[in-house]
């Protein structure tokens, strides 16, 4: 049986050389593994152009781990985290600080609006005891596009520190403004399996956190110092992920790196957008907000619309999509992401169309019935 496309923020489809470089089992103290994890982490370091500033501290786990372990290594118990929330991602930054016991504060919009950098400089300007601003680059709720080198900037001007959660943007869009830290994760736009997150920190900021994280394992200042001495992991490291991550890295260098996973991510968007508002869907984002990593629309309108019925039989056809994560509008998101290009996501909308179809779904839209007999395959 053919394996589905995954239309999701990760996991994701993944390429057969990447999945083939998982069949070898790997020894965490083999000089081979040891040489291929110091390779991906340099891979890690020149893709945001930061090689000379920062250090590459890898971590098992989702990207939630490194999102976790970044905040408690890098604020101190007496810090105060500015957080700029229109999504559950940031949502979950000030529920790991509230737990973490970092003193946050918060600035609240609407989920269908990006962050704005004038707030932020003037919560800085306000309170001089704010020490981070923690940053979603890409909110994945939504898909909403952050700015973060205006951001970058006003954190800049006011000399504090800013922390990034780039899950959903690392090697498709541009790193652009300085940090201290930057965390991602294997299966997002590097297009590798799940199961290792990573931070790029500020070799500088990182010697002074000697300390702050609460945790052993998620001790991004320990593990960086472990394997700057011993060029292993401190514990079992996923082997065979970094592994196909190394693969997958090498692929992103072949196929031209981050301005062509860009520029295949942006056709994918285009393609998907176009399809799926010729059958009536509606955007949930401005375009102009729009990152081209996944895209949410509202959910239909039509009294036979079930998600869970819907889901399935679009499964059925090949294809995966991902539920809404909003909690007052009903939506739907299809990923842009993946070793994927436009004739995968044509192929997914015709499957839609079809399923559309085959289960009396009419009304798709707000203000218009279902197109899905518009587009033949």
């Amino acid at each position: 049986m053919k394996e589905p496309i995954l239309l999701t923020p990760g996991p994701l489809t993944t390429s057969t050389a990447t999945k083939l470089a998982m069949v070898r089992d790997w020894g965490s103290r083999d000089t081979g593994f040891i040489a291929i994890n110091r390779r991906v982490r340099e891979m890690l370091l020149e893709i945001a152009g930061v090689r000379e500033s920062h250090v590459s501290v890898p971590l098992q786990g989702s990207g939630t781990f490194a999102v976790e372990a970044m905040l408690g290594t890098l604020v101190p118990r007496n810090g105060h985290v500015l957080i700029p929330q229109n999504g559950a991602y940031c949502k979950r930054i000030a529920r790991i600080c509230s737990i973490l016991g970092r003193r946050t504060t918060l600035i609240d919009y609407e989920e269908r609006q990006p962050v704005k950098a004038v707030d932020v400089d003037a919560a800085l300007a306000k309170d001089p005891s704010i020490t981070h601003v923690a940053l979603v680059h890409c909110e994945t709720s939504t898909g909403v596009l952050n700015p973060l080198a205006e951001v970058a900037a006003a954190v800049a001007r006011h000399q504090r520190s800013l922390l990034v959660d780039a899950m959903s943007s690392f090697a498709a869009l541009p790193v652009e403004g300085t940090f201290d830290a930057l965390v991602a994760a294997s299966g997002k736009c590097l297009e590798g399996p799940p199961g290792m997150g990573f931070a790029l920190i500020r070799k500088s900021s990182l010697e002074r956190c000697a300390g702050n994280s609460p945790s052993l394992v998620l001790d991004l200042h320990d593990q960086w110092v472990n394997m700057e001495k011993t060029a292993q992991w401190r514990f079992t490291p996923p082997t065979v992920v970094v592994a196909a991550l190394h693969a997958a890295l090498e692929q992103y260098l072949a196929e031209g790196g981050q301005p062509a996973r860009l520029a295949r991510y942006k056709r994918n968007c285009e393609v998907l957008i176009e399809g799926m508002t010729k059958l009536g869907f509606k955007l949930f984002l401005d375009a102009r907000h729009q990152a081209p990593v996944i895209v949410t629309f509202n959910a239909p309108t039509d009294p036979h619309y079930d998600f869970q019925k819907f889901y399935d039989r679009v499964r059925e056809k090949g294809f995966v999509l991902y539920p809404g994560k909003l909690t007052q509008v009903d939506t739907l998101r299809v990923g842009c992401i993946g070793a994927i290009d436009e004739h995968a996501i044509r192929a997914a909308v015709h499957a839609i169309a079809d399923t559309l179809t085959e289960q009396g779904i009419r009304q798709v839209g707000p203000a218009a019935a279902a197109r899905a007999a518009s587009i033949s395959k």
